[in-house]
């Protein structure tokens, strides 16, 4: 496992009490959105237009998420198709106040341009 996060810091945002379970882990689905979110703003970023989530590939989680823990989602491109975006998505947490960070999980997102008709559309080139 890498001992550093791939990709480019996308959000970083606070694990909060309303997010976890009764053990004290933040919910599996709250980590999950907050990736597709990075993920989003990194393919809309790329595409230049509006992008959707069409797929997630092989997420699995290494670590849990505690409250108070700065979840800090990285995200990376690895291809642009036609229409499409692949996007590889870490999560990493900064844990009791310090700039050590963890990985908690990663995942292979894939987004679709879409046209203002809500089709999909070719992605720009560079």
């Amino acid at each position: 496992m890498s001992k550093k996060p791939t990709g480019e810091l996308t959000t970083r945002l606070v694990a909060m009490p309303a997010d976890c379970n009764p053990a004290g882990d933040i919910f599996g689905g709250w980590v999950l959105s907050q990736m597709d979110i990075a993920a989003g703003i990194c393919a809309s970023e790329r595409a230049q237009c509006r992008t959707v989530t069409v797929a997630l590939d092989g997420m699995h989680f290494i670590r849990p998420v505690k409250i108070g823990d700065v979840l800090c989602v990285y995200t990376d491109i690895l291809s642009v198709g036609h229409t499409s975006i692949d996007i590889h998505v870490e999560a990493w947490v900064q844990r009791d106040r310090s700039r050590n960070t963890v990985k908690v999980t990663e995942a292979r997102f894939r987004f679709v341009a879409l046209g203002v008709d809500g089709r999909p559309r070719a992605v720009p080139d560079d």
